[in-house]
């Protein structure tokens, strides 16, 4: 242990061939907007999927194959690749500095530390994200059923991955990649309900500029995830994903500091 890894440490890292969270619970909600929303958000070469559609969660991992667990919140919008569809990501908030390098460094999820608040009291839940003192999601479901399966494909998660000017100028340090993953989820159980999502608006985390048109599915998973491998399936045009490539950070342009 040290600075500098020995190769025992780098065989116990690189045989971990997959990232894994038994145990996982998830308050999920899958809704509507509107196409003209998804289609600023997305940076090309992704383009819209036939349907609006969003997805946000909070999350518990009680544990990890990488230590201790933690809670996470995403938000995701519906969209397609070369024909495939799956969904990229816009925000990534999640509760504890250690586990920040795993999906941020290596995928580009854009994660940022949150507190996250996620609780079940008999068939009601309730899950909150927080951060710079504004609570900016609440998600709360009546269950009402359970399902014996998932009731849809979610399909691969797109990311880009880069690295920005060391220069502190326009443009990277090299190329941006469009990174593919794939999560695969062994059910422990699922259920349904009527749900609902209030947004705050937040200059550091703008979820409410996703806005909800019709919720289409509450849900509350209880599951093992296995967060496969990622791979390069293409590139942006670096001038282009420029004003795309600030999901990691809390720039506001109009700040002023007194």
């Amino acid at each position: 242990m040290g600075f500098v890894k020995s190769e025992e440490e780098l065989g116990k890292y690189f045989g971990l061939s997959v990232r894994e969270f038994p145990g996982a619970e998830m308050l999920g909600m899958i809704y509507e907007t509107e196409p003209d929303i998804v289609a600023r958000v997305l940076p090309p070469p992704l383009k819209p999927a036939t349907e609006s559609w969003a997805l946000c969660f909070v999350a518990h991992y009680p544990v990890t194959n990488l230590g201790p667990g933690y809670r996470e919140g995403a938000l995701f919008v519906r969209c397609q690749f070369q024909g495939e569809v799956g969904n990229y990501c816009l925000s990534m908030p999640i509760d504890d500095e250690a586990r920040m390098h795993n999906g941020r460094d290596i995928y580009g999820f854009p994660k940022k530390l949150a507190t996250i608040r996620l609780e079940r009291h008999g068939n009601r839940v309730e899950g909150s994200i927080e951060r710079v003192g504004r609570r900016f999601v609440t998600l709360r479901a009546d269950l009402m059923g359970k399902m014996d399966q998932l009731p849809l494909k979610v399909g691969p998660t797109f990311l880009f991955k880069f690295s920005p000017s060391v220069g502190l100028g326009r443009g990277f340090d090299g190329p941006v990649f469009l990174v593919r993953q794939r999560t695969e989820i062994e059910m422990k159980s699922f259920e349904m309900g009527s749900g609902e999502i209030v947004f705050q608006d937040s200059p550091h985390d703008p979820w409410s500029e996703i806005k909800v048109t019709n919720i289409i599915a509450s849900y509350y998973l209880v599951s093992t995830n296995r967060m496969l491998p990622g791979e390069i399936v293409g590139e942006a045009d670096p001038a282009g994903f420029l004003p795309y490539s600030f999901l990691k950070t809390d720039f506001v342009a109009d700040f002023e500091n007194d």
